[in-house]
């Protein structure tokens, strides 16, 4: 690997962001992957204080706390039951009789999307995604099995759900993927199988996951200059997700979903290159506002709203047409150049939420149910399963859950509010 030039300013800017361990491996062209923990991490709760990597020692005493704080958790939801059970057996039958209810909340939104995270392993360090000296990740024994995953597949499935997409970490790094996939593909009622990936490894595997039932493909890329995917993901292979965005196209995926966060100073430059990929092909890119998650060094000054970005496009494209919103729950704003094929979006998380129409809800890969991505209340189903819980209560574990959901934004009034409390960092919820 040849040394980075800085031939832009900013890509000058870049460098000067990251830190001397991370420059020299770029300078001596080392190879070498960026240290990560295996160790558990720890858990996220209002209390928690720490994210980062800490001696075996450190680690030992967090693991022990982790594993704390889940038998609290469990003993709670396992309290919670029986108070359901026993103070409202006659509404707990009616809620399990109205399962098209299961998954609608106080505000009356109807949770029919689930995003389940197959894995906290990654192979890139994206800057906005994960903290740039690792993250602490659980053993492996606390990580989902295929078949937890099928099981809660299949009992969401039953309550209402009819899309479900795969995230990470990066999915396609968890192994037996496509053979797991091929059975939640049997599920009756499950319309829409998804993945966000960052199409590293999916050049390999993409025919058998479509063969599968996968039908809805986002990719995720930051960048079209090679030089500058390195150093926003740290890791080299921007010609594997270019391959792999092609190898798409060859198949029919239509439309394929380009995932673009946007940061100040680092890739807004290039919002007008990514319109012109819609130009002649059937690719919708999605402009994701950054969003503040823990230890991803956040900053209003990096942020770019949608509105701004819109004004960049309109520098080079006159005429750019909002298109009509066809879905209820749509979280993009879509928009094309007209004579265009493809399609622009923004995800405005930040600055025009979209909480009201919401209705996803997320699997962490160790089993807990975040109702909310901005939320830090969370619910471990995997421990509630290895315990040995029916089907019918971990339905009216997920329905209570549910009922909890806050307003908008995870109860903040916005995105400081956010960059203030405490949550998972965005590869360990599941991007």
């Amino acid at each position: 690997m040849k040394c980075i030039t800085t031939k832009h300013w900013m890509d000058r800017y870049l460098l000067s962001s990251l830190s001397s361990s991370t420059l020299q491996i770029f300078k001596s062209g080392a190879s070498t992957i960026l240290p990560t923990c295996s160790s558990s991490y720890r858990y996220y709760s209002k209390t928690s204080t720490s994210s980062t990597c800490s001696s075996s020692t450190a680690s030992n005493g967090s693991s022990s706390t982790v594993n704390e704080e889940r038998n609290r958790l469990l003993e709670s939801s396992l309290q919670l039951l029986k108070q359901l059970k026993e103070k409202q057996s006659s509404s707990s039958t009616m809620i399990l009789n109205k399962k098209d209810e299961l998954l609608t909340d106080t505000f009356g939104r109807k949770h029919t999307y689930l995003r389940i995270s197959l894995t906290e392993r990654c192979n890139l360090r994206c800057q906005y995604c994960m903290p740039e000296e690792g993250v602490q990740l659980q053993p492996s024994e606390n990580i989902m099995t295929d078949q937890e995953i099928i099981k809660l597949s299949r009992l969401f499935v039953s309550a209402g759900v009819t899309k479900i997409r795969f995230t990470g970490g990066e999915p396609l790094v968890r192994k037996n993927i496509e053979s797991m996939i091929e059975e939640i593909g049997k599920i009756k009622g499950l319309e829409t199988i998804a993945m966000t990936t960052n199409a590293i490894a999916l050049g390999r595997k993409l025919e058998r996951l479509q063969k599968a039932g996968l039908n809805l493909l986002n990719i995720s890329l930051d960048t079209l200059d090679a030089n500058k995917f390195t150093i926003i993901t740290r890791r080299l292979g921007w010609d594997k997700v270019k391959e792999s965005i092609d190898k798409a196209l060859s198949l029919g995926f239509n439309p394929v979903k380009i995932n673009c966060v946007v940061m100040k100073n680092i890739n807004h430059y290039e919002i007008n290159d990514f319109v012109e990929m819609t130009r002649d092909k059937p690719i919708e890119v999605r402009f994701i506002e950054y969003m503040p998650f823990d230890g991803n060094r956040w900053s209003d000054q990096k942020f770019v709203s949608y509105k701004e970005m819109l004004d960049i496009i309109k520098t080079k494209y006159e005429t750019i047409e909002k298109i009509p919103e066809d879905h209820p729950n749509n979280t993009s704003k879509t928009y094309q150049v007209p004579g265009f094929r493809g399609k622009v979006g923004f995800i405005t998380s930040m600055s025009e939420h979209f909480c009201g129409s919401c209705n996803r809800l997320r699997l962490t890969a160790d089993g807990n149910l975040k109702v909310c991505l901005f939320g830090n209340d969370e619910v471990s189903l995997r421990d509630l399963m290895r315990h040995g819980v029916s089907d019918d209560d971990l339905l009216l574990i997920i329905n209570q859950a549910v009922l909890k959901k806050k307003a908008s934004l995870g109860g903040n009034n916005n995105m400081h509010e956010i960059s203030q409390n405490k949550n998972r960092p965005m590869i360990l919820i599941g991007g």
